[in-house]
């Protein structure tokens, strides 16, 4: 085997290994649906105090993404589906650095962004809970 080979071999391990997880759980959700199995961890918010937390609903909305279902998401998590697309753009922003060996660092978004988003959570978490 060359080293060209090896280098090209090892390239695409380097891109792959951050997708695979990813990938299986995707896959996990998409035939397992947590409405179904019940072997996905419970919100300990929910089950200790009855209350619905940010991302209570979140497994089943992105299950529900997966099978087609936007209408069914919005209605088990509406804040974890609008925020999804934000989540996937910084994700892919960062997978990108990482397959192209550019230093990992965090999304550095602006304050008024944390502050907004974070107001918006605590909004949707009173609210939902009324």
């Amino acid at each position: 085997m060359t080293h060209a080979t090896r280098s090209r071999i090892a390239s695409f391990m380097r891109a792959a290994a951050p997708v695979a997880p990813v990938l299986a759980a995707a896959l996990l959700l998409f035939f397992f649906p947590p409405e179904q199995y019940s072997f996905y961890p419970q919100c300990p918010s929910y089950r200790y105090l009855h209350l619905l937390c940010p991302g209570c609903g979140a497994t089943r909305a992105l299950a529900a993404l997966l099978h087609g279902n936007a209408n069914e998401a919005l209605r088990l998590n509406a804040f974890f589906t609008l925020t999804l697309p934000i989540a996937l753009f910084y994700l892919v922003k960062t997978y990108l650095r990482f397959v192209s060996r550019q230093p990992l660092r965090w999304p550095q978004p602006p304050p008024l962004a944390i502050y907004t988003t974070l107001a918006a959570a605590i909004l949707f978490t009173v609210t939902r809970n009324l």
